[in-house]
């Protein structure tokens, strides 16, 4: 049944990507609003369909610490499930992403239309560059700015090492980091078909202050306060590894 239900969230998923991208093209000449609603509703049909499909649903822990004005999320990445919820949390995002994302037909189209922050991780030196102009000027449009500071998706009960572009775009900037820990992964396992039911936790901690401060001391106050909390919500999906503490990717014990 997992299979099955698997194959047909996919299905829809596909589906849904296609129409959507080609209504974020068609919208082109009309305002930036138009185009992220049809993303918009592309996340919330995603999630809705996954609930109905896989009976895999997602649960909000600190809603109320998302500040009034934008900010900077700093979050957790297991699985593509925290990618499209995120979308849903705050009023207005700007990603950063690798960008051969962008090169995907379809998918990579729509997301483009978003003004993501498309980085070349293959050159740090202009990427780094990148992410200040451009987050910066987002950030002064509205958009709240939502990277993954471990670069890429971590496997269940893992931990990546925590890179300082986000932080250091917040120093700059003066705007706080809130920090997210996800466990999406022991639910929808890292660059895996197979969805499990159950119930991901997305917990949405403290805003971090960042003015008087360096970005490796906010990078690693981010840290301290993310696999904290993946101690506190791990361990409850049928993907977690058996018999183990939440891990570094060296294989270092982190609570």
């Amino acid at each position: 049944m997992v299979w099955l239900r698997s194959s047909l969230y996919m299905t829809g998923w596909a589906l849904n990507t296609v129409l959507c991208a080609i209504g974020c093209m068609l919208a082109l000449p009309l305002p930036y609003k138009v185009r992220y609603g049809v993303i918009s509703y592309w996340c919330w049909f995603a999630v809705k369909w996954l609930e109905l499909t896989c009976g895999l649903r997602g649960r909000v822990i600190g809603r109320e610490n998302l500040p009034r004005e934008a900010a900077v999320v700093m979050s957790k990445h297991q699985s593509a499930f925290e990618t499209m919820f995120l979308q849903r949390l705050v009023p207005l995002t700007a990603w950063v992403v690798k960008r051969e994302l962008l090169w995907i037909p379809f998918f990579g189209w729509g997301l483009w239309s978003l003004r993501p922050i498309a980085i070349d991780r293959a050159n740090s030196g202009v990427a780094s560059r990148q992410l200040i102009e451009q987050g910066t000027q987002r950030l002064k449009d509205g958009a709240w700015i939502v990277i993954f500071p471990e670069g890429s998706r971590i496997a269940a009960g893992k931990r990546g090492r925590y890179k300082q572009g986000g932080a250091r775009l917040a120093c700059a900037l003066g705007a706080p980091v809130v920090p997210v820990a996800v466990n999406s992964g022991e639910f929808w396992p890292r660059n895996s078909f197979l969805k499990y039911p159950g119930e991901t936790t997305v917990s949405i901690g403290p805003p971090i202050p960042t003015v008087g401060k360096s970005a490796d001391q906010v990078r690693r106050e981010v840290e301290s306060w993310i696999e904290t909390e993946m101690v506190r919500i791990s361990g409850v999906g049928p993907c977690w590894p058996a018999n183990k503490q939440p891990q570094d990717v060296h294989g270092t014990i982190t609570a």
